[in-house]
């Protein structure tokens, strides 16, 4: 019993901030990271012999969380305002920290076809399987995030360029 709560006490210790990565790219808050984690987690605490028999429990947990935030996602389905502002921050010390952010500025829905499409490679029927959705839902909500992100690349490149400085002598 002893031996496997130390196996799995090394799993989280391991692959924890891997996991609250993956959780923040999902919701796009730390809160709600730090929560889908706690609960996979303990999910897996649960399950803990079966699925290390199988020798890939970070899949079991990401499929735990994904699957898990389409269902709180599903039962919100709208964001609550709050004039509550948050005690700590979270910094992404990811390299790629200004993906996240226009990531975050996606509709949930767009935002978790993109992540389990690029970030976990899953193929379009995997990920319609996995949301309950059809495929060519997948495939609408995937063009309009990648578009919405073009667009506001395309929009900051433009301003860069055509807005002249605070000098006047110099190019932005």
């Amino acid at each position: 019993m002893r031996l496997r709560n130390v196996e799995f006490e090394e799993f989280v210790r391991a692959r924890g901030a891997a996991l609250l990565r993956y959780g923040y790219v999902l919701t796009g808050n730390a809160d709600d990271a730090a929560d889908l984690v706690q609960e996979a987690l303990l999910k897996l605490s649960d399950s803990w012999k079966r699925v290390r028999s199988r020798n890939n429990p970070e899949a079991w947990v990401r499929t735990t969380m994904a699957r898990q935030h389409i269902s709180w996602w599903r039962r919100r389905r709208r964001e609550h305002l709050t004039d509550d502002v948050p005690e700590g921050s979270y910094t992404d010390d990811h390299a790629f920290g200004e993906l996240w952010r226009e990531l975050a500025t996606l509709p949930r829905r767009q935002r978790v076809v993109l992540v389990l499409r690029y970030y976990e490679d899953l193929s379009d029927a995997e990920i319609a399987e996995l949301l309950g959705i059809t495929r060519g839902t997948v495939r609408s909500q995937a063009f309009h995030a990648l578009n919405a992100l073009r667009v506001k690349q395309s929009v900051r490149e433009w301003e860069r360029a055509e807005r002249p400085s605070a000098r006047g002598w110099e190019r932005a």
